[in-house]
C-alpha cells in the first residue's frame, strides 16, 4: 500500500515540478516562441506517463533515483530489538538452527490505517472521474444517435474546400445538433464536426467556412487526443490543483494555437471576420461536461477576449522565432529526459518481475497454505521446468529479510571483508534479543543464527557502493539498496520475489557471475540444514516483522539428490502476524515431502 503511495506522491511532484517549469519559460520566453511551441510544449507532461512503461531499469539512471527514495519516509523505518523469530546452525556440518527464527522488528511510524485511508480517498476520487468520463463520452454518443446529417449540397461542398485547405484528408461527418450550443469536433477515428441547431439559418456562408477551419484545425492537430490524455491526468491527480491549472491553461493555449493555424491561411480581412465569428460564439461552450472531450471555436468571455487580442497583433511566424522555439523546446526536453526516470517510482516495474511463465507449470497447493497467502516455486534443471503455486504472488517482489544474508555473506568473502579461513567477527558487548547473538560470531554460526550485527558489520566495510555494484552484478531482485544500509532487506527498500530467490540459487550453483568457487561453496555448506539418506536439504529462513507482527515469512534454498537439485522458494504473509520464516520452511518440507523431493 505504502508503495503504491509513494508512486502517487513521486509523480506528483514530478509532474508539478515539470508544470512550473513550462509556466516559467512560458513567462519568460513568452516573446521568444510562436504560438504553437507555447502550446505544443505542454506535450512534454505526457512524459512521465510515458515513463511508467518504459524498463528504466535497463538504463543506468537508477541510482539517482533511488537517492530521492531514501529522502522519502517510506524507507526510514528503523529496527527495533523486540522479539520475534528467524535462524540457521553451523559450519561444514548440517545445522537445524536455520529452520528458526531470529529476526528484530521493523517499526513503521505511520499505521497502516492511515496508507489505507489515503489510498482509499484517492480510489473514490479515481473512480468518480472515471464515472464523469465514461458518462461525458456516453453523452457524445448519444449526441451522435441523435444528431441529423446535413446533406446541404453547399455546405458539404465548403467542407471539403476548407478540408483541402487545412490538408485533412478523413471523411469528416457533418451534423447537426440541439444538445450544443457551439460547434465542436470529436471523433479521433471517425471525425464529426457538430453544428447547433438553426447554425445554418443564423451564421453566413462565409463564417461558416471559418468554422470549418477552425474545427478541422482542431481534427488535424490531434486535439481530441490531447483532450483525452489530459482527462487521463485529471483521473490520476484529480486532488492536484497544480495539475489544475495547467490544464486549463493547456485549453486556452489550444485555442490560440488553433486560431494562428486558422489566420496563417486568410488575408487581413479575414483575420477581422474570423475574430467577429469568434466573438458570436462567446460564453457558449462550457456548460457541459461532455465539452471538455471536445474542442471548439467557442469559449468563456475571458477567454475570447485573450483570443481576440492575439488576433488583432497577428503577424506571420518569423523563421527565427521559429528556430528559437525548436532551440527551447530541445532545451525543455533535455530536462524533462533527466526528470522522466524518477518516474520510474511510479512506473515500478520493479515491484513486480516479468516471468515469461514458460517452461512453467502451475499448480494448485492451497491447502498446504491454510490461513496463509503465498507461492511456492519449485526448479528442476533437469527438466528446465518450473512448477509454480500462485503466479501474481510469484512474481510479486517484496523484502528479502534474512535470506539476503546468503548473498551478503558471499559479497563480504568476494570482498575479503571476511575470508574462507579467517571470518570471526567480535560481540561489541552490546545486548541483543537473543542469547545466541550475544557472542563472538564466525560465517557459520552467524548464518546459522541469523545474527543481524554480523551482516550489518560487514556490509559496512564492503560499503555501499561496492554492495550496490554486486547487487546490480547478480541482478538481485529491484537491486534498491537506498535504504538504511543497516535495515535495507528488512521490509525496506530491497525486494525480491520467489521466482528471482530462485533463479539466483541457481546461478549460484553454477557460479555464473565468476565469483571464486571456494567462496560460493563456503556459502553453501553454511546453509546446510539437514542431510539423509534421500539426500541434502539447504536453505536460509527470514521473517519479516513489522511493529511485533511476523507479516512475511520466507524459506529458500535446493535439495540435493546425487547429480540433481531442485531449487525452491515458499513465501507466506499474513496479516495477523503469524508469517514466520519457520513455518515457511515446515510447509515447504511437506510439499517437498508430498513431491518425493526430500
Amino acid at each position: 500500500m505504502d508503495t503504491m503511495l509513494m508512486r502517487i506522491l513521486v509523480s506528483t511532484i514530478v509532474v508539478s515540478l515539470l508544470i512550473f517549469i513550462i509556466l516559467l519559460i512560458k513567462k519568460l520566453l513568452n516573446n521568444h516562441m510562436t504560438v504553437k511551441a507555447q502550446y505544443h510544449i505542454w506535450y512534454f507532461l505526457g512524459i512521465p506517463i510515458l515513463a511508467t512503461i518504459l524498463p528504466w531499469n535497463n538504463f543506468h539512471f537508477v541510482e539517482g533515483t533511488q537517492y530521492l527514495k531514501s529522502l522519502l519516509f517510506f524507507h526510514r523505518d528503523a529496527p527495533s530489538m523486540s522479539k520475534g523469530m528467524n535462524g540457521v546452525d553451523a559450519f561444514q556440518e548440517p545445522n537445524s538452527d536455520l529452520l528458526l527464527d531470529f529476526t528484530v522488528s521493523v517499526n513503521k511510524s505511520t499505521p497502516d490505517f492511515v496508507y489505507h485511508t489515503f489510498f482509499t480517498v484517492w480510489v473514490i476520487g479515481v473512480v468518480l472521474f472515471v464515472v464523469a468520463a465514461v458518462y461525458s463520452n456516453y453523452q457524445i454518443y448519444q449526441m451522435k444517435k441523435s444528431s441529423v446529417a446535413l446533406h446541404n449540397q453547399k455546405l458539404n461542398e465548403l467542407l471539403e474546400v476548407c478540408k483541402e485547405l487545412v490538408g485533412v484528408k478523413s471523411n469528416v461527418r457533418l451534423r447537426e445538433t440541439s444538445s450544443i450550443t457551439s460547434p465542436i469536433t470529436v471523433g479521433i477515428f471517425q471525425p464529426y464536426i457538430f453544428l447547433p441547431s438553426k447554425t445554418l439559418e443564423a451564421f453566413s456562408i462565409n463564417e461558416l467556412k471559418y468554422v470549418f477551419l477552425h474545427e478541422l484545425h482542431h481534427h488535424k492537430s490531434k486535439d481530441l487526443v490531447v483532450n483525452y490524455i489530459m482527462w487521463m491526468f485529471s483521473i490520476i491527480y484529480w486532488f492536484n490543483p497544480v495539475v489544475w491549472y495547467a490544464i486549463k491553461r493547456i485549453r486556452i493555449d489550444r485555442e490560440l494555437a488553433c486560431d494562428a493555424s486558422v489566420l496563417n491561411l486568410l488575408d487581413e480581412s479575414g483575420h477581422i471576420e474570423y475574430g467577429h465569428t469568434i466573438i458570436r460564439f462567446a460564453d457558449k461552450k462550457y456548460d457541459r461536461t461532455l465539452e471538455q472531450f471536445a474542442p471548439g471555436i467557442g469559449g468563456t468571455k475571458k477567454q475570447i477576449k485573450q483570443r481576440i487580442q492575439r488576433i488583432a497583433n497577428f503577424s506571420s511566424d518569423s523563421l527565427l522565432l521559429k528556430w528559437k522555439s525548436k532551440v527551447i523546446c530541445s532545451v525543455l526536453g533535455i530536462v524533462v529526459l533527466f526528470l522522466a526516470p524518477i518516474t520510474t517510482v511510479i512506473a515500478s516495474p520493479d515491484d513486480v518481475y516479468q516471468f515469461s511463465g514458460k517452461k512453467a507449470v502451475y499448480e494448485d497447493l492451497s491447502s498446504y497454505f491454510k490461513g496463509y497467502k503465498g507461492s511456492f516455486v519449485l526448479y528442476d534443471p533437469s527438466k528446465n521446468q518450473y512448477q509454480i503455486y500462485n503466479r501474481e504472488m510469484s512474481e510479486q517482489r517484496i523484502s528479502p529479510n534474512s535470506t539476503y544474508k546468503i548473498y551478503s555473506a558471499l559479497f563480504a568473502l568476494e570482498s575479503n571483508v571476511i575470508s574462507t579461513n579467517n571470518n570471526n567477527q567480535v560481540w561489541d558487548g552490546k545486548i541483543y534479543p537473543y542469547e545466541e547473538w550475544n557472542q563472538n560470531q564466525n560465517l557459520a554460526t552467524a548464518l546459522g543464527r541469523s545474527v543481524n550485527w554480523y551482516f550489518q558489520n560487514t556490509d559496512r566495510e564492503v560499503g555501499r557502493k561496492q554492495l550496490q555494484d554486486y547487487f546490480h552484478k547478480i541482478k538481485y531482485g529491484n537491486e534498491d539498496l537506498s535504504g538504511n544500509l543497516d535495515s535495507y532487506w528488512m521490509e525496506s527498500s530491497l525486494k525480491i520475489s520467489p521466482i528471482e530467490q530462485v533463479q539466483l540459487l541457481v546461478q549460484l550453483e553454477e557460479n555464473q557471475w565468476g565469483f571464486k568457487a571456494e567462496n560460493i561453496k563456503a556459502v553453501n555448506k553454511a546453509i546446510l540444514i539437514d542431510e539423509q539418506k534421500n539426500g541434502r536439504l539447504y536453505g536460509k529462513t527470514g521473517t519479516g516483522m513489522i511493529n511485533g507482527k511476523n507479516v512475511n515469512g520466507w524459506f529458500i534454498g535446493f535439495v540435493e539428490k546425487g547429480e540433481d537439485r531442485f531449487y525452491f522458494a515458499i513465501n507466506i504473509q499474513n496479516k495477523d502476524g503469524h508469517a514466520q520464516g519457520s513455518k515457511a520452511a515446515e510447509i515447504a518440507k511437506q510439499i517437498l515431502d508430498h513431491k518425493k523431493i526430500y
